[in-house]
């Protein structure tokens, strides 16, 4: 089903991008990280607010993604392909917010529907044929990042 080669350079910047949620995790749980990462670059990149933050401007730029899968398709297809691209970003702007539980229960969720919005354009031949595997994989990893601030 998820058969198809992920090309190199997708792979490698996808996982790339985990790289703020990881920080997250290890300022959360190593102090030593958490203190120097605080004095040299300030509160916004440790723990949990890199990753509440990161996650919130990734999940709006996967709508770009997404919208962009939509150009290939057209009449009906491609409309409702547009209307449901603004979903991610709207679901960040509208849910993430309020304390880092609650933010990063409404980014899990929203990562989780995003995953569904990508198979949807995946099945429809808008995404590339590796597209569901590296979504997997980058999705699994986020929550996983995530869940740490959640619980």
């Amino acid at each position: 089903m998820f058969d198809a080669q992920i090309p190199r350079s997708a792979l490698l910047l996808g996982l790339a991008g985990l790289l703020p949620f990881f920080w997250a995790v290890v300022t959360m749980f190593v102090p030593a990280a958490y203190a120097l990462t605080y004095e040299w670059l300030g509160g916004r990149f440790v723990a949990p607010f890199v990753g509440l933050q990161y996650g919130t401007i990734i999940l709006s730029f996967m709508s770009g993604v997404l919208w962009g899968f939509a150009t290939r398709a057209e009449g009906s297809v491609a409309a409702t392909g547009y209307a449901l691209s603004t979903l991610p970003a709207l679901w960040a702007f509208f849910m993430v917010g309020g304390g880092p539980v609650s933010a990063a229960i409404a980014l899990i969720a929203g990562f989780v529907g995003l995953l569904g919005l990508d198979w949807l354009f995946w099945n429809q031949g808008l995404a590339p044929r590796w597209w569901m595997a590296l979504r997997l994989l980058l999705t699994a990893g986020v929550v996983a990042c995530l869940l740490p601030v959640a619980l």
